[in-house]
């Protein structure tokens, strides 16, 4: 049996390319600085929660520096957090620049993410070792995990663990709260004088994680991509069998990017967009009502068919339903250590709540399926609040059309056949073999991440820019951290945290949705994608995002 596919065998000995500046040399760059900067909300309290690392300077690096190699530099790499396509090429980059600066620095994983380095879990990656694992998708190199960096014993232990092992420099490749969780590492390393320097990786599939200095998240590329293959293949198959609305979710917890640019990829029936429910008040009755409406519209045409895709985190951006999820989670983190509650039967649980809920919420929670209900009080997520991703709002809103359509039925207004087809897109997409983008732009990030650190920096996000343009015209640098940060609450709790994007529904992505959306309603406008294509035409295989062409189109050019 062969040990690994052909396509793998072909990905591995894929070159990525490097952005502008890097291209020329590890050893040949040199660092500019702009002016200092300031956070993007509630400053006062950023600046005093990290005065040792807050309101530093961008950075940006250009060809013909100094050469910086004759010191000798060990670093460390966590993947944290879920996983997303090109950690491996993250890790891949780091390491080449790493070797590339002096063969004698060494790089050690640390195993199971954050929890690796407090417990001194590691091992040192080799070319054996790397050269397995470029262009491929997954975080197995070394694993994650979602343990959170914050404490000062955790950070005590940490450094006990870098000293044992030379270590000068720490990578963490996550998402918003493991990149806070680094600007925390990062400001104790700092204030206690350790020499330990911290660099964060911009990693999401959810794309939320971006702003003027982030241009995308890795992973955003290929996930959406691989999610608008699958959702491809299903209109084909409704266009085909023509007899079934498919209602598809996708992932993006807190922001709808992911679904909004499926839409632009594959052109469905009905897109939902969290940001726009909530900024029109949209009740569940109404959200309902709309997709009602357009299902018996085409039914009238004859079409009992179509494809609705909605965003994971939808149930969240309903007013009634948002008020009543954060009632719920402050509602239980002050009941983890109730025994009585803890005791309790499900049903018993359900009247505990709801006589703790206000009247308005108690009656909407009431309302709700058992099903549901239950979703809604499983175990909290890592940062205290309801896991939507196992709330299968998809079935939520199929139940509740089924009773609307009959309403209509009764009354005259609808006279289809309405079969239904549930999806989840999630885990389907994280792992997935890097885009040749993905590759191309993690290689980047990973590599001009050991820049950064050999540049001395700390408390910074890679950051690589002009993504739209050849790779040979993105622009490397870093961003202060404390930039990004505001004040969210947490577990009851105000903390600092950086501020996550959601969908600007006065942008150009969401205008673009919204021109078409009647259009797209009514006909059968799919658009079938495929599979992600490595080899061929750079006007195939080099394509970015839908989103991302659209957000940097109108944007100055770089220089």
């Amino acid at each position: 049996m062969r040990e690994i596919s052909p396509l793998q065998k072909e990905r591995q000995a894929y070159k990525p390319k490097l952005a502008g500046a890097l291209a020329n040399g590890i050893n040949n760059i040199k660092l500019t600085f702009g002016e200092k900067t300031e956070a993007v909300a509630d400053k006062e309290e950023i600046k005093a929660l990290f005065p040792h690392v807050y309101g530093e300077p961008i950075a940006k690096f250009a060809s013909q520096g100094a050469d910086l190699s004759a010191s000798t530099i060990n670093a460390g790499v966590i993947l944290s957090g879920g996983q997303a396509p090109g950690g491996h090429n993250v890790i891949a980059g780091l390491y080449d620049a790493l070797k590339s600066a002096n063969p004698n620095n060494k790089l050690f994983g640390f195993l199971g993410g954050p929890s690796g380095i407090i417990d001194g879990k590691y091992m040192e990656l080799t070319d054996e070792i790397m050269n397995k694992y470029r262009n491929t998708g997954g975080f197995d190199i070394i694993g994650s995990g979602r343990t959170k960096l914050e404490t000062e014993e955790q950070f005590k232990k940490s450094l006990e663990v870098c000293k044992k092992l030379n270590i000068g420099a720490i990578v963490i490749i996550g998402g918003d709260d493991s990149n806070t969780n680094a600007c925390l590492l990062a400001e104790w390393m700092k204030a206690n004088n350790t020499g330990i320097n911290v660099i964060g990786c911009p990693k999401t599939i959810d794309g939320d994680l971006k702003n003027d200095q982030i241009e995308i998240s890795f992973g955003f590329d290929t996930a959406t991509k691989t999610y608008a293959e699958l959702i491809g293949n299903i209109q084909r198959d409704a266009n085909s069998a023509k007899k079934y609305w498919h209602f598809i979710k996708l992932m993006g917890r807190s922001a709808s990017h992911v679904c909004l640019e499926a839409a632009l990829q594959t052109q469905p029936n009905i897109t939902l967009i969290g940001e726009e429910v909530e900024a029109k008040k949209q009740s569940l009755d109404e959200i309902v009502s709309y997709m009602a409406d357009i299902i018996a519209r085409r039914a009238e045409m004859g079409k009992n068919f179509g494809i609705a895709l909605i965003p994971e985190g939808l149930i969240e951006f309903i007013p009634e339903m948002k008020v009543m999820i954060s009632s719920l989670n402050d509602l239980l983190a002050g009941l983890e250590k109730d025994a009585g509650y803890q005791n309790a039967s499900q049903e018993e649980k359900y009247q505990i709540i709801t006589s703790k809920l206000d009247e308005k919420s108690a009656k909407l929670f009431n309302s709700l399926p058992s099903q549901i209900k239950a979703q809604l009080l499983m175990d909290r997520d890592p940062h205290g609040n309801v896991q939507v991703s196992k709330i299968e709002t998809e079935k939520l809103l199929i139940e509740m059309i089924k009773v609307k359509l009959k309403e209509m039925k009764a009354q005259g207004k609808y006279n289809g056949k309405f079969s239904d087809q549930a999806h989840f897109f999630g885990y389907e997409g994280r792992c997935a073999a890097p885009s040749n983008f993905d590759a191309d732009y993690c290689y980047s990030l990973g590599y001009n991440a050991f820049a950064l650190i050999q540049s001395g920096l700390t408390g910074y996000l890679s950051s690589i820019k002009n993504t739209t343009k050849p790779a040979s015209e993105w622009v490397a640098g870093g961003v202060p951290l404390t930039m990004m940060m505001n004040m969210e609450k947490r577990h009851g709790e105000m903390k600092p945290v950086i501020k996550k994007a959601l969908v600007e529904l006065d942008g150009p992505v969401f205008k673009a949705l919204e021109s078409h959306r009647e259009k797209w309603a009514m006909n059968d406008c799919y658009i079938f994608p495929g599979a992600i294509q490595y080899f061929g035409p750079s006007s195939v295989c080099d394509v970015t995002t839908m989103t991302l062409q659209l957000e940097q189109e109108n944007k100055p050019a770089m220089v």
